[in-house]
């Protein structure tokens, strides 16, 4: 089966993921997906490394290269360096009712030391 996202790099793509890597300033995920294109890459200067010589190299799944790849064919290298946005939006855990009682508990006074227990501890 062929490959669906191909990398294929300028020389100033090239240049900036070296860079980028070689620095050690760079998130280490950021890192990462710059090795992943570099070993991607099928232009002239590039190494083209498969799937699996990648997921060996530097301990990433097939899933994690492809994303990558396809955030570079699709959004571009930026985004294909930095982290994909978060999609999924939670609703709220507590209804009004609920947020407003805790709330008040917290506001409230807290219980006596010797209310919370029994008189064989209390000094």
């Amino acid at each position: 089966m062929a490959k669906k996202y191909i990398v294929h790099l300028s020389f100033e793509e090239g240049d900036e993921l070296k860079d980028l890597i070689n620095t050690g300033k760079a998130a280490a995920y950021k890192r990462k997906h710059a090795e992943i294109l570099l070993k991607a890459d099928i232009s002239p200067f590039g190494v083209a490394f498969h799937s699996a010589q990648i997921s060996q190299a530097f301990g990433v799944s097939i899933s994690t290269q492809k994303r990558v790849r396809q955030r570079l064919v699709e959004e571009g290298f930026e985004a294909a360096l930095n982290r994909a946005k978060q999609t999924k939006i939670r609703g709220k855990s507590l209804d009004g009712e609920q947020e407003a009682h805790l709330i008040a508990l917290t506001c409230s006074e807290p219980p006596s030391f010797s209310a919370r227990c029994p008189k064989a501890f209390v000094g």
